[in-house]
């Protein structure tokens, strides 16, 4: 390995995830992809110490305000809606088993289909409960 590959693998260790991520890109998650996360369900996104800043910059959600749990942490997934970002155990019914995208729009309501035993079709819920 040349010197130049070492220089560059030396820098891209001390960048680490963080630095790679900033890289790529990676966009501060909306509040409701943060806020709609129970505290028992965060998945650890960071490293002790990290800012809000840098959790951010990773693409990741951060609360400090709950002790024991992490509080950089992955976001809820995007939806086409902020009124339909929500975990699946908050889902309420807006349908019926194999209910079409369209018929559940045409009730007002949020549709996602990636996840197999809950509801597809499902109520939104106001975002005015949304914050960092």
């Amino acid at each position: 390995m040349g010197s130049r590959s070492i220089q560059l693998l030396a820098v891209l260790l001390v960048l680490g995830g963080e630095g790679l991520c900033a890289l790529a890109g990676a966009q501060k998650p909306s509040p409701c992809q943060c806020s709609r996360i129970t505290a028992r369900n965060r998945k650890n996104c960071g490293f002790p110490g990290v800012t809000p800043e840098t959790c951010f910059s990773a693409g990741c959600c951060f609360d400090s305000t709950v002790p024991n749990v992490p509080w950089c942490f992955h976001p809820l997934p995007k939806q086409e809606s902020e009124q339909c970002v929500m975990e699946v155990s908050a889902r309420r019914d807006c349908g019926y088993p194999g209910i079409s995208p369209q018929v559940c729009a045409s009730r007002k309501c949020c549709f996602s289909d990636t996840i197999v035993n809950v509801p597809w079709c499902f109520f939104p819920i106001p975002v005015e409960d949304c914050h960092y």
